[in-house]
């Protein structure tokens, strides 16, 4: 079946492709995995790096942390926002040497009833340090779950999460929880990343259920999608010689129930070249071949809490993709018939040439 092969598949990823590194990979002492974790809280990798090999370099035990004056700790933590984490950090140091005799505590129960600990940050280190088979769950893992089994859950209704989380633990290798655990968030951040990836040279893209269908940028579904101020829409109009690919927007968000081209929406702008497009394209679709490619301005729209701006990419195809197949395609003079909202209307495909 195609669901026993995804951890399979995973740890084979992990082990002949992933090059990710981290100070913290691999690391077995629950001090520095923890340390790691609490910075990593809130802040991204690229910013927690340099900060973690401070605190390493300074305090190199729980002991040498617990020790520390407030203000000192403070200071090296200057910059990294969230101050509670450090205070929880300050505490659960001194914790840890007054009731626990420096020894980091080797039970889930235990672990994640430290101060400033979460089930996320008490499965890595339950995980990575003692071996025990707990899933973490992140965005990373989120997404690549939606994607691989094409989930359409919203990933942070009650639902979702409680759906997530119980996939998650099914699928974890419980042989080697802490190397899996690694492995898909890895994944996650190097090749099933949210704007951009890298399906069709991924180990798992002939067995992901999303991919099949086409439908890897729609996921994961988010409910709270509507508190976002800024959006970024980039629409791919997809023409495959008088046939183009519409998609009518289900979710519980803006515009539902109206149409809209293939949309791949990003957190920040991006900047769209004509080799960029091809080189998205062929990382998708697998496409080689030379496409014509039109890039329009840049269009916005002014909702009541949110503003959305992006782009309309027309793409000329000679066949339409196998992935793409699933998909609604009409005959170009049938665009008028179809209700769409104000941001595509306001670009001239809609009318240009019918």
């Amino acid at each position: 079946m195609i669901k026993n092969k995804f951890t399979k598949l995973l740890m084979l990823w992990n082990d002949k492709h992933n090059k990710r590194q981290m100070p913290w990979k691999g690391e077995k002492d629950p001090y520095k995995i923890w340390l790691s974790e609490v910075i990593l809280q809130q802040t991204r990798v690229e910013q927690g790096w340099g900060y973690y090999e401070k605190f390493i370099e300074k305090y190199p035990s729980v002991f040498h942390l617990a020790k520390a004056k407030d203000e000192e700790v403070f200071k090296l933590w200057e910059g990294l926002g969230y101050y509670n984490r450090c205070k929880n950090l300050l505490f659960t140091a001194r914790f840890i040497v007054e009731k626990h005799n420096g020894i980091f505590p080797s039970t889930y129960e235990e672990i994640i009833a430290l101060k400033g600990v979460g089930s996320y940050t008490a499965s890595a280190i339950a995980s990575f340090a003692f071996d025990l088979p707990y899933a973490v769950v992140d965005g990373n893992v989120f997404r690549v779950l939606s994607r691989f089994f094409a989930i359409k859950s919203a990933i942070d209704s009650k639902e979702g999460k409680q759906l997530f989380s119980s996939l998650a633990q099914e699928y974890i290798d419980k042989k080697q929880p802490g190397k899996y655990n690694q492995a898909i968030m890895d994944f996650g951040a190097t090749i099933c990343k949210p704007a951009l990836p890298l399906c069709y040279s991924c180990l798992l893209h002939g067995v992901c259920e999303a991919n099949q269908i086409g439908i890897v940028n729609y996921l994961p579904i988010k409910e709270r999608v509507l508190s976002k101020k800024n959006r970024w829409f980039y629409y791919f109009v997809f023409r495959c010689k008088n046939q183009i690919l519409i998609h009518k927007r289900m979710q519980n968000d803006i515009w539902q129930n109206l149409y809209e081209f293939y949309l791949l929406e990003s957190d920040e702008s991006l900047k769209w070249t004509d080799s960029f497009v091809h080189q998205w394209i062929y990382d998708q679709f697998g496409i080689k071949k030379k496409k014509n490619v039109e890039i329009s301005k840049i269009f916005s729209q002014q909702l009541t809490h949110q503003i959305i701006k992006g782009q309309f990419i027309e793409v000329k195809l000679n066949k339409i993709p196998s992935v793409l197949k699933h998909h609604q395609w009409i005959e170009a003079k049938e665009l008028k018939n179809f209700p769409f909202p104000k941001f595509i209307n306001q670009y001239s495909v809609i009318t240009a040439n019918q």
